[in-house]
């Protein structure tokens, strides 16, 4: 069994455990990143890269495939072992080690653990009307603008990714219209502002109930409540419904979990010895999901977790205007 030993292991390598890649280098720890995703970045790199991230420090307005090819550089420095598209399955201690079994029957031996892992494995919510029709002209993400342009295209969801799309799409795409099954959203206030202020067409209280077209989309069939079903041309529809999240192997782990997070305390330490958290996937009283949130709980983890790998060391190692 192909074995592999670190001083610190990194569950996922989405913007939150770059940053902890990074830190650990920093700290003079080499660094080992597992992600089940074939691609450094997670959940931006996979779904948002274009979107415009709006609250990382220093940075007023940066797309998302921006923000990721900075934190792999970044962590660049820290010369770190990435292992991709694979999952961590199993987990035992060993004394003052922690092995991590991966599902190509690798194990990873380390010293101390951060799972970094966002909202876990995720899958789209299907929608209902799309059976069929996924790539035929129905998607679930907008990895790229250039496949809109000039189309018709129609958004099902209320969500933030429903409207940053319809933000997004509206200057490059024939027509835009936003189809929600409510007449309240739960996207962030500023981005629906900016969307009813723009020219997608809002349709609340409604439903997609039918895609139709021959061999690729061409028309989408809308029903609103209490009224007849309406029909307008379509050849894109993006299904942002949101994901079903799945913690996975981790909650056979004997960890401490809260609603599908995972608990930690100010150290970042979960309830296991040697094994920390950092980012979306932790839970503590007042816990902010941000990206500016995973970057700070990542240094903590990080520093902390020098500590349980070297007892001799100090959380905190100076500045890092100091040198190293």
């Amino acid at each position: 069994m192909p074995q592999t030993d670190t001083d610190l292991l990194i569950i996922g390598a989405g913007p939150t455990g770059l940053y902890a890649a990074y830190y650990a280098g920093f700290r003079g720890l080499r660094v080992a990143v597992v992600d089940s995703l074939p691609e450094l970045g997670g959940q931006i790199t996979a779904m948002y890269p274009e979107k415009a991230i709006l609250d990382v420090a220093g940075f007023p307005n940066v797309k998302g495939r921006n923000l990721v090819e900075g934190l792999v550089e970044q962590a660049s420095s820290a010369h770190p072992t990435y292992h991709l598209d694979r999952t961590a399955q199993t987990l035992r201690h060993d004394g003052d080690t922690v092995t991590i079994g991966l599902d190509d029957g690798s194990e990873i031996t380390a010293g101390a653990v951060i799972i970094t892992a966002g909202i876990g494995k995720f899958s789209p919510r299907p929608l209902p009307a799309g059976d069929g029709w996924l790539g035929r002209g129905m998607e679930f993400f907008v990895p790229s603008f250039q496949p809109y342009v000039d189309k018709d295209v129609v958004i099902v969801g209320g969500g933030d990714s429903a409207f940053d799309w319809a933000l997004h799409l509206e200057p490059v795409a024939r027509s835009v219209a936003l189809v929600h099954r409510r007449d309240a959203f739960r996207a962030h206030q500023r981005t629906v502002d900016q969307v009813r202020d723009s020219s997608v067409e809002i349709i609340t209280k409604a439903q997609v109930t039918a895609l139709r077209g021959d061999t690729t989309l061409s028309e989408v069939e809308i029903t609103v409540d209490g009224e007849d079903p309406q029909t307008r041309p379509a050849q894109a529809v993006v299904a942002a419904l949101g994901f079903l999240a799945d913690l996975g192997p981790l909650q056979e782990w004997g960890i401490e979990v809260q609603k599908r997070h995972v608990v930690v305390a100010p150290s970042m330490q979960t309830s296991l010895e040697r094994v920390f958290a950092a980012g979306d996937i932790t839970e503590y009283p007042g816990k902010v999901r941000l990206i500016a949130v995973g970057f700070g709980e990542a240094a903590t983890a990080v520093n902390n977790a020098a500590v349980a790998i070297d007892p001799s060391a100090h959380v905190f190692p100076g500045h890092s205007s100091e040198g190293t």
